[in-house]
């Protein structure tokens, strides 16, 4: 299942869900990076669809990547439905800080954190 790209205001959805510099440009909601090309940007779903979630925010893939190799969807649901939620988490901050002055098209391989990985195997 491939994630939905672009802030093009397709299903309803705002084109840049609050999420523009001064100049106008969009940023990432998570790292507040330029997001570059906008049509590499990739939309969150704060609360999963799964889980009935409508609201998304522009994320870098790369920033998109890290939240969902950290956390299933039901904790995204439960504990990190915000940005500001997903931000204070210490593995988060870790991330954007390393992230901060690497260019908006960065790309990373992520893999799932061993805790998450666990938690799979235990359900």
């Amino acid at each position: 299942m491939g994630r939905k790209r672009t802030g093009d205001g397709r299903n309803g959805e705002a084109a840049g869900n609050g999420s523009h510099r001064a100049d106008g440009g969009p940023f990432c909601a998570l790292c507040r990076r330029p997001l570059g090309d906008p049509s590499r940007a990739e939309r969150h779903h704060l609360v999963p669809r799964s889980r009935g979630g409508r609201e998304t925010v522009l994320l870098h893939a790369v920033c998109h990547r890290k939240i969902h190799s950290l956390f299933t969807e039901a904790e995204i649901a439960r504990h990190y439905a915000s940005i500001d939620a997903l931000r204070a988490h210490p593995e988060i901050r870790k991330f954007v800080r390393w992230l901060a002055g690497r260019p908006p098209d960065l790309r990373v391989r992520t893999r799932a954190a061993r805790t998450k990985r666990r938690r799979r195997r235990m359900f």
